[in-house]
């Protein structure tokens, strides 16, 4: 018996694996046979996806508030 060598999967493919198991179309093992994955992996890429899509827009609300605040000093400068 050959044991299977070690699979790296892109970001890009879990991703897509993740969003497909949050949208629930199909079950756990017709998306794990689709893309060829273990039904135990997407479930963790799942959970990765729920976990840090906060991290996401916490960012982007960030980078808004600083914007804001460079643009309000600038009002009060001139």
């Amino acid at each position: 018996m050959t044991r299977r060598k070690r699979r790296n999967h892109s970001p890009e493919l879990k991703a897509k694996v993740a969003i497909a198991a949050l949208k629930g179309d199909k079950t756990l093992a017709e998306q794990a046979q689709q893309y060829d994955v273990h039904p135990t992996q997407i479930t963790d890429w799942k959970t990765q996806l729920l976990e840090r899509s906060a991290v996401v827009f916490g960012e982007q609300v960030a980078r808004n508030l600083a914007r804001t605040s460079r643009r309000c000093r600038r009002r009060l400068v001139s």
